[in-house]
Formats: structure tokens, C-alpha cells, sequence
């Protein structure tokens, strides 16, 4: 394979030397040394103080570092905490997820998925192709407009109130079919029959000819953290058999919530 050429000073072209200094600061932290200051960073990594010093207070205002206890001293801050239980769900997701994903694509002979929201958009972080020669394509990192997938819908519809406002106030509908939602108040009646109902569908929406099935996933703290989906040729999943195949999804959501450690609430009697 060949190597990607480097500069003279063996910095490899097209990189920013301010992020790169900037994942350095972050690097010198650890379990031993907790806190640092302008001094001692400079000394570690051969850079000038005033330099230091506004990686520092760049690094501070975005909360990835804070005031330490000490005169002049960081601590890694929230952010970098936040981004790393970001990080470890994605990871407990995958694994939580396969097994249950595998059993819902050969209890259904569909594609199946897992997406996460970002924003007003799904974002895919799994999938498993449909045994049948005439299937959805799609792969994982791919992203789709959250209103116009089962979901999407699901994430949106999982929102607290204020935060869902927030988003809608700055949506940016795009149409891809005749199908698709791009009214903020038609979707809010959408996503308060699928809060009711727990689970969406997705005729035609997102794509002519495709339709699918969603249910949320739920983290150890009840909190919906994604969404398992069925999708396929509309020939295959008309409206009967998105509703039939919702209990399969439920229950793949269900399985993976609990894979994760959430534990629903028992019902009174």
C-alpha cells in the first residue's frame, strides 16, 4: 500500500497544525496526571506558552477542558466524558444489536437496520441485507431526512417536548416523494400517534417503491437511544404487512433494549 507523502518536517499535507496541536494538549491527560498547566504543557510538547495558552482557552470554552484546582490548571471537562459515553454506547449498540438484528431479517426475509438521530437526521450504524434478489440498497453511514423513515420517526417522536420545538423551529424540510411529510404540524400529529402507538411506518416517504417498520431502542436508563427497523420493496410491505411484522420489530427492539440493560417497568395488576 502506498504511503501518503509527507512534508519536510514529516507532517503529512492537507492537515491543520492547530487541531492536530490541539488532540496533543487533549492526549497529555491521563489517570496520572489529572491536571496540567500552560508550564508544563509547553515543556511536554515543544510548543511556546502563548500558543499553549490559547489552545488552552479554545479547548476550555468548548467545555473539552476546565479550570483545574489549582492556579493555572486544566482538567479534561464534561464534554470529553460525554463524547466518551457517545462513544461506548455505539460500541455496546453493535454488540447488543447483531443477534437480534440477524434473528428479525430471517423471521422477516427483509433488510433490516439500526439508526441513530442526528439532528433532523437518521444516520445508520447497522444493517443487514434482505436474502431476496430484489432489495433495498443502502449502507451503513448513510444518511436520510429523520420525518421521512420509520426511524426517524421513532427518535423524533421519543424527543422531550422543548427539544423536539427547538429542532422543528429550525427544520429544513426537503421533499423526496409526494409522500413526504414537510409540514411542521402534520408531523407532530404523526409523531404523537407513533409515541401512542411505540412504534412508525414509512410508505413511500423517504423513497418511491420502499416502505418500512420501526420501533425504538432503549439505553439502561429508559432513555431511547435508536431505532430497529424492516425495510423493503413496497411489493412485499404493503400496509398489512408493515403491521405485521411491527410485533417482529417490537420485540428485536426489545431484545436489544434489554441486551443494553433496560428493564421496563412492571405493570400493576
Amino acid at each position: 500500500m502506498a504511503q501518503s507523502p509527507e512534508m519536510p518536517d514529516g507532517r503529512e499535507p492537507g492537515l491543520l497544525s492547530s487541531v492536530r496541536n490541539a488532540a496533543r494538549v487533549l492526549k497529555e491527560f491521563s489517570g496520572v496526571d489529572r491536571e496540567l498547566g500552560v508550564t508544563e504543557l509547553s515543556r511536554r510538547l515543544g510548543l511556546g506558552k502563548s500558543t499553549v495558552h490559547r489552545l488552552l482557552a479554545t479547548l476550555a470554552s468548548e467545555r473539552l477542558l476546565e479550570r483545574g484546582g489549582t492556579a493555572g490548571g486544566y482538567r479534561l471537562g464534561l464534554a470529553i466524558y460525554e463524547l466518551g459515553a457517545a462513544v461506548s454506547t455505539h460500541v455496546d449498540l453493535h454488540e447488543a444489536a447483531l443477534p437480534a438484528l440477524a434473528a428479525l431479517r430471517q423471521r422477516t426475509g427483509e433488510t433490516v437496520h439500526v439508526a441513530v438521530l442526528d439532528g433532523m437526521e437518521v444516520v445508520y450504524v447497522e444493517r443487514l441485507d434482505s436474502p431476496h434478489l430484489l432489495r433495498i440498497f443502502s449502507r451503513v453511514g448513510h444518511r436520510l431526512p429523520a420525518p421521512a423513515t420509520s426511524t426517524g420517526k421513532v427518535l423524533l417522536a421519543a424527543l422531550p417536548p422543548d427539544v423536539l420545538q427547538a429542532r422543528l423551529a429550525h427544520w429544513q424540510p426537503v421533499r423526496l416523494t409526494s409522500h413526504t411529510i414537510t409540514d411542521a404540524d402534520v408531523l407532530r400529529t404523526e409523531l404523537a400517534a407513533v409515541a401512542a402507538r411505540g412504534w412508525a411506518e414509512n410508505v413511500e416517504e423517504g423513497e418511491f417503491g420502499v416502505a418500512s417498520v420501526g420501533a425504538p431502542v432503549r439505553g439502561a436508563d429508559g432513555t431511547v437511544i435508536a431505532a430497529v427497523s424492516v425495510a423493503g420493496p413496497i411489493a412485499r410491505l404493503k400496509r398489512t404487512s408493515l403491521r405485521r411484522f411491527s410485533g417482529a420489530v417490537l420485540e428485536a427492539a426489545d431484545v436489544i433494549s434489554r441486551r443494553l440493560g433496560y428493564r421496563a417497568p412492571r405493570r400493576a395488576p
